[in-house]
Order: structure tokens, then sequence, then C-alpha cells
């Protein structure tokens, strides 16, 4: 049985990123599993640092976008709203060209807060980054309409 409070298209996914900062970086949804989420994000020149390998921000922006859509999927999103209170990332090897594939997973789902992991690969399926984001309950809006 999967996670999500509804099922959900990869094309609905993208939709929400237009004209925002997952658009700017060709970030596009590839999967939704029973458990995870993926997306790819080019290698290029949008996601390069000065010295031609993939920017550690880059990667960050790929590891929050994923964590952040996985943890409102899993909420009764819009009456529930999840954002971002902490993220950590390892940078473990350079990615020269190509693209990045970054899954999250839950490592808790709370009512309140979510961890979840996401672990970023590239062309090759070899660990780039590993990040994990704490997700915190921003709003809820009860039955009523009131938050």
């Amino acid at each position: 049985m999967a996670i999500w409070f509804r099922e959900y298209r990869l094309e609905e996914l993208d939709k929400i990123g237009k004209g925002n900062m997952v658009s700017h970086l060709g970030i596009e949804f590839v999967e939704i599993g029973e458990d995870l989420l993926k997306a790819r994000m080019p290698v290029d020149g949008r996601t390069r640092q000065p010295f031609g390998i993939l920017h550690g921000g880059a990667s960050v922006v790929l590891a929050e976008t994923i964590g952040s859509y996985a943890a409102n999927m899993v909420a009764d999103y819009p009456n529930k709203i999840f954002v971002g209170q902490e993220i950590n990332a390892n940078h473990i090897r350079p990615v020269r060209s190509g693209s990045v594939t970054g899954t999250a997973r839950p490592l808790h789902i709370g009512s309140t807060s979510q961890v979840w992991e996401i672990r970023i690969c590239d062309d090759q399926e070899r660990l780039v980054c590993i990040s994990r984001i704490t997700m915190a309950l921003a709003r809820s809006i009860n039955q009523k309409g009131k938050g």
C-alpha cells in the first residue's frame, strides 16, 4: 500500500514546479513509487559551480525539492502544509555532466514533523550526495476551515 495521501501523477508534480526554481534548474519528476519519490536534474551551466562540477547548493535544492514534495504528498495538502525546517547534505563525488537523480524515502512520518532521506546518484547510479531533511507542519486547517 502506498504512503501517499492520494494518487498523484508525474505531470501534476512537474506543473507545480513551473515558473520557480524547480523549473529554472530543470528538475523533473520521474517516478512515484509505493514509498519513494524520484526526480532528475541536469548537470549543466545552471547547476555547475565555477570549477565545472555540480554545485553542492544545486544538490541541496534537488534534495529539498523532492523531500518537500514527498512530505506534502503524504499529508492532506493543502489542508496541511509541511515546510523544510532543517536540511543537511554530504557531497560524496563530483559530477561534471549528464544528470543526477534523487530518491526520497521517509525515515519518520509524524503528525507535525517528518524526516526524509534523499540519495542523489549520477547516471552510473554512483552515490553523489546523501541528504536528510526535517519537515515541520506549517499550517493545518481543521474541518471548519480554521487554522
